[in-house]
């Protein structure tokens, strides 16, 4: 797109899901429940796992982050998207624009870091139990931590800067629910090569290592599983580990869809599509699966429930 001696444009306008308004309210209310029980979810696993020791360990502290990260990433799409339905009014900032896809885009590459964290750390507890302790400690956990984070914002960074330097003269329509990187790049009248090249380089090293890492730990992992004696501890182990499998290929598989998809108008309900897995739905399902099934969860849950009923009790009896 040529630039044209026009006026920048100072505002964007949001398309969202076009041909909707008959289950519009529908609609509305479902994204309304999903995000509130995934907010609602993932900060009940941050509380317990700060609140209960029993759940001071590295795996609770990797699903601590992942819970806290999931929390930001849903906040950072979804309650503008319901605003924008009540209000009808579909006009986002280019500064909005840019804060919000510097945050999913952030957001996105931390998760996948920590996805392959947390599945290392399944990989040693299952397959070297007796080494667990020394190999996976609290230096490793916060390096291994804070290297998802650092590294996801850094690159972020990297390519916001660059996409501030674009130039806008219209149209200034975006065709999807939030400020997805390609979708923004359509619009300008810059030359974004350069931008797009690095955005796919950025996309492939923060999806296909982790993925990769990911899965070669489950494949230790089931193999493990298979050589364990017990048919009920083996079904249990191996339930567990198929769950987390499939959102995992879940969230990568749809990731790269979306980058894959060729830049086409018959192809962007695709991709939207595609978008809502990773998302909207991700955040949502991760809590259920690797927290709230999960045994000590569950038990420090019904602790705090009793501590809870006990202390109403108290206070009840004193007035």
């Amino acid at each position: 797109m040529e630039c044209k001696n026009q006026t920048v444009i100072k505002d964007f306008i949001l398309l969202g899901f076009r041909n909707i308004q008959d289950i519009k309210h529908f609609l509305l209310l479902v994204f309304l429940v999903v995000y509130l029980t995934t907010v609602g979810a993932n900060i009940l696993i941050i509380v317990l796992i700060v609140a209960d020791r029993n759940l001071h360990t590295p795996m609770y502290f990797f699903l601590g982050n992942l819970s806290c990260l999931e929390t930001l990433y849903s906040s950072a799409i979804l309650p503008r998207m319901l605003v924008s339905w009540v209000s009808g009014d579909r006009t986002i900032s280019i500064s909005g624009c840019f804060t919000q896809h510097y945050l999913f885009a952030s957001l996105a590459a931390v998760e996948c870091y920590l996805l392959s964290a947390m599945s290392y750390d399944r990989y040693l507890a299952i397959c070297k139990p007796l080494h667990y302790v020394s190999l996976m400690n609290g230096k490793l956990c916060l390096q291994m931590a804070a290297g998802s984070w650092v590294t996801g914002f850094f690159a972020s960074t990297i390519t916001l800067v660059l996409m501030l330097r674009l130039v806008f003269r219209g149209p200034n329509e975006i065709n999807h629910f939030f400020c997805d990187s390609f979708p923004i790049l359509q619009l300008s009248c810059s030359n974004t090569f350069f931008l797009r090249t690095l955005i796919l380089f950025f996309v492939t090293v923060f999806t296909l290592p982790p993925f990769i890492l990911t899965i070669m730990s489950y494949t230790y992992i089931i193999t493990a599983i298979l050589k364990i004696p017990s048919t009920t501890g083996r079904q249990k182990t191996f339930s567990t580990c198929s769950s987390h499998l499939i959102v995992v290929t879940i969230y990568y598989g749809t990731i790269a869809a979306v980058y894959a998809i060729p830049d086409s108008s018959s192809l962007e309900d695709v991709s939207k599509a595609f978008s809502v897995f990773y998302t909207i739905l991700t955040p949502l399902v991760n809590p259920l699966i690797y927290s709230l099934r999960n045994k000590d969860v569950k038990e420090s849950l019904q602790r705090s429930a009793i501590i809870a009923w006990v202390r109403t009790l108290a206070r009840n009896h004193k007035n």
